[in-house]
């Protein structure tokens, strides 16, 4: 095949060197590609192949320097991503991240395991028509499943095999769960907290909990496993909260557990009780770079909220999933709701995403997920 290619700035051959995946639309020359073309760059000695897209921040997805990868070459990614499945997911899970896009060396691509479906998803137009049949076939080779759907805006696709049913259950640590893999949030559940509602089980025996953002309860059901005196689960969607209600009871933990239908920034003023645990795992409050101020702001008022309902010497386990807030930035917004709320604070713990959701280091804007748990202490003097 032959390639066009780019010459870009040469300021940017150390980025292309390290083996960075994206190249920002500002920093192409102009050009006559279209959605799906291949393209070569070039940055002083430093040179990448990858898909170009019409749309979006992000340009072109690089898949590495040589060639365009062949199907052989693709099967092998999606090879090694299972293999590390393998060895990582927790028994008793049938519900997992397969394939994490640019943390398995196939930019734009994200594929899960639901029991014997698999959803595939994609955020390049150039991907989805370049990148993924041959991502498609090789998950099916290799896993047989009954079938694989692509997650639209329009629900699901069908690319190999069945459409999976409106809902299903799945296992999670044999824990089981309700997942709706045609309009729920994400491919049908949040898989990139599983290790972080797991650490919920851990903290939670004895206590009086309340989950913020509960969505269908996932760190709900995991403090009921855990041990938990009572759960309340708070979120604006009636639907997930029938869903949360529903994976309680097939647990086991009906009578332990009780849905609030509220928005959380309004219920929190109004709501005196004190808990033993509050999680806090709101969606994400910034999309663009833009607007990474606001959503700071709301961070700091959202956990001095969440602060106040806390019992001394409880604990909050609070997220972000804004992926322009990093980690250190987020620690400053705690340290804010914290001096806000009147309180001193510990961190105890601090975590990303789950093992199934592999970063790699010369990307660090793959890190969107925070999970930090704080000690909350009375202030002293």
């Amino acid at each position: 095949m032959k390639l066009a290619t780019l010459r870009l700035e040469r300021a940017l051959e150390p980025a292309l060197a390290s083996g960075h995946p994206w190249v920002y639309r500002n920093h192409l020359p102009a050009h006559q590609l279209q959605t799906g073309d291949w393209v070569r760059l070039v940055a002083g000695r430093a040179e990448a192949v990858g898909v170009y897209d019409a749309e979006g921040q992000v340009a072109v997805r690089l898949f590495g320097s040589g060639r365009v990868p062949t199907a052989a070459d693709l099967a092998a990614r999606v090879a090694e991503a299972l293999e590390l499945r393998r060895r990582l997911v927790p028994p008793e899970t049938d519900a997992y991240r397969l394939v994490f896009g640019e943390g398995d060396y196939l930019p734009g691509v994200v594929a899960d395991r639901y029991g014997r479906y698999l959803v595939v998803k994609t955020y390049s137009e150039g991907v989805r028509r370049a990148v993924l049949p041959g991502v498609v076939k090789a998950l099916g080779r290799a896993l047989s499943p009954r079938g694989i759907a692509l997650r639209d805006a329009a629900g699901l696709q069908p690319l190999f095999g069945e459409l999976p049913p409106p809902e299903l259950t799945v296992r999670e640590r044999g824990l089981r769960f309700v997942a709706n893999l045609h309009t729920g949030q994400k491919t049908g559940l949040f898989l990139d907290q599983r290790a972080n509602r797991q650490k919920v089980r851990e903290l939670a025996s004895g206590a009086r909990v309340l989950n913020l953002f509960a969505y269908n309860g996932g760190f709900s059901v995991y403090a009921l496993a855990g041990g938990a005196a009572f759960v309340r689960s708070v979120d604006t969607s009636a639907a997930a909260l029938r869903d949360a209600e529903r994976n309680a009871a097939q647990n086991g933990f009906a009578e332990r557990h009780e849905a609030v239908v509220a928005d959380v920034f309004e219920f929190l003023p109004r709501h005196d009780e004190r808990y033993d645990l509050v999680i806090v795992d709101p969606p994400a409050l910034a999309r663009k770079k833009a607007q990474r101020r606001t959503a700071l702001r709301a961070y700091a008022r959202l956990n001095a909220l969440a602060l106040a309902r806390l019992r001394p010497g409880g604990l909050l386990a609070t997220a972000s999933c804004t992926a322009q807030v990093s980690p250190s930035a987020f620690r400053e917004a705690l340290a804010e709701a914290a001096r806000r709320a009147g309180v001193r604070t510990q961190i105890t713990h601090e975590a990303g995403h789950a093992p199934d959701h592999p970063l790699r280091p010369e990307f660090p804007e793959g890190r969107y997920l925070k999970f930090v748990v704080l000690r909350v202490l009375e202030p002293i003097g």
